[in-house]
């Protein structure tokens, strides 16, 4: 469990470049936002991480879970801390914990197989990020343009994702030049802070801009909407987003459910979503795929094999003229791709009779490579089945493997416990009832 900690530590190795280890970092990184939802209790907390932990195992995803830390003390003024009309003082103090709880939630998270993240409000809280080993900060939408806190976050040279809700420009070119020139690496959220988000409030085109502005830094994508866990994810991947964050909570002593919280089955959604969006978008976009085999034999079924329009006799030389292309293409023989005028033969060929590279005599005739090639594909001119029907086997598709990402029992929500087999049990979560409500079917 431990091995998430040690690989983002090799990845602060002081020879490698920024953009390679800011790569590696955040690349396909899901950051699960478990912010104050544990409502100062270290119970509710451990359950949060252990139930989405589950989740994050079953999709074999690599996912860190998220704190907040304020030190309370130094974050609200001492003449306030005793306010309730204000929200966020009274929340603050309300869910605070002691030091060794929020130790407890770090370990869990590591036991649990994901990394253990931090979002600090203030510099004591930086401290405390040290002081429990917490190999990536958060720096939240608030804060992008706190200096004193930035500038305490870079003392740790932690790589650091940062949100950019509510930002200008300037906020983020100043940010990216700050941790550029320091070579820590650095993140960027598209983000929305509005809570929760409605689905025109994405502006998920912000992608762009930021992969177009800033192409040395992993873009995310940090979200709050409440009606849908598929399709955001799959335009902000396909946009090039390859970090996702959303807040995430648990249905537990019916205590209500923030709207821009996500469930465990509703992650499970989530990161099912993910794999099927980068099962569509195949090869990153910065370099030309490799065609897989059964693509290329189902081209060369299509190629069209050169053919003698006369006899041909040993010592010609091949000019368009003496050949004709057709289909369909045999074992061995010239294709439309390897003719060249020019060619010496080297044995007869009868009319209307396949030229093969065994005929042709010169350097490219030699190659091994080649011959294995031309000999590997087409069809088997010794062969007693018709031409036509050989060929629509060479042409027909292979069976596509149903492989889709497996049958998640946690999604099984209508299913008793009872009905269970012990595996699934042991993953099936509660909350049928609230996706219902949500209407996500």
């Amino acid at each position: 469990m431990a091995s998430n900690l040690r690989r983002l530590r090799v990845f602060r190795n002081p020879g490698e470049s920024t953009a390679a280890t800011t790569k590696a970092v955040f690349e396909d990184l899901f950051v699960l936002e478990l912010a104050n939802n544990h409502l100062g209790r270290l119970d509710r907390g451990l359950r949060i991480i252990a139930e989405h932990a589950r989740i994050v195992r079953f999709n074999n995803v690599r996912a860190a879970i998220k704190l907040q830390f304020r030190d309370v003390e130094t974050f609200v003024h001492k003449d306030y801390r005793d306010r309730q009309d204000v929200r966020y003082i009274k929340k603050t103090v309300a869910t605070a914990m002691q030091k060794r709880d929020y130790r407890d939630l770090v370990n869990a998270t590591v036991e649990g197989g994901c990394i253990p993240m931090a979002t600090p409000f203030d510099e004591r809280s930086v401290e405390l990020c040290e002081e429990l080993d917490i190999p990536i900060v958060k720096l939240a939408s608030s804060d992008i343009n706190d200096w004193v806190l930035i500038e305490k976050i870079a003392t740790t040279r932690k790589p650091v994702i940062a949100s950019t809700g509510g930002s200008s420009l300037k906020d983020i070119d100043d940010l990216i030049t700050f941790f550029a020139n320091r070579n820590i690496p650095l993140a960027i959220n598209h983000c929305v802070s509005i809570y929760p988000s409605e689905d025109g409030e994405l502006e998920l085109n912000q992608i762009d801009f930021l992969k177009q502005r800033y192409p040395d830094n992993v873009i995310g994508f940090s979200t709050h909407e409440y009606s849908n866990w598929e399709d955001s994810v799959t335009i902000a991947y396909a946009k090039g987003a390859r970090t996702f964050e959303r807040h995430i909570d648990i249905e537990m002593d019916k205590v209500p459910v923030s709207a821009y919280c996500s469930l465990p089955h509703q992650i499970d959604t989530w990161f099912r979503a993910f794999h099927r969006v980068r099962q569509l978008c195949g090869a990153p976009g910065t370099q030309k795929r490799i065609p897989p085999e059964k693509e290329i034999r189902y081209l060369d079924a299509l190629v069209r094999g050169v053919y003698a329009r006369r006899p041909l006799k040993a010592g010609e030389q091949l000019t368009t003229d003496d050949v004709y292309l057709a289909i369909p293409l045999l074992r061995g023989q010239l294709s439309c791709r390897e003719l060249m005028n020019g060619e010496v033969l080297r044995s007869d060929c009868a009319q209307d009779r396949p030229v093969s590279i065994d005929m042709i005599d010169g350097p490219h005739a030699r190659n091994r490579s080649l011959q294995e090639l031309l000999y590997s594909r087409g069809l088997d001119p010794e062969s007693t089945t018709s031409s036509l029907l050989a060929m629509n086997q060479a042409l027909a598709p292979e069976p596509v493997p149903q492989t889709p990402i497996a049958q998640n029992p946690i999604s099984q929500t209508n299913v008793a416990p009872e009905q269970l087999e012990s595996t699934e049990l042991e993953a099936a979560q509660p909350g049928g009832s609230r996706r219902n409500r949500r209407g996500v079917q």
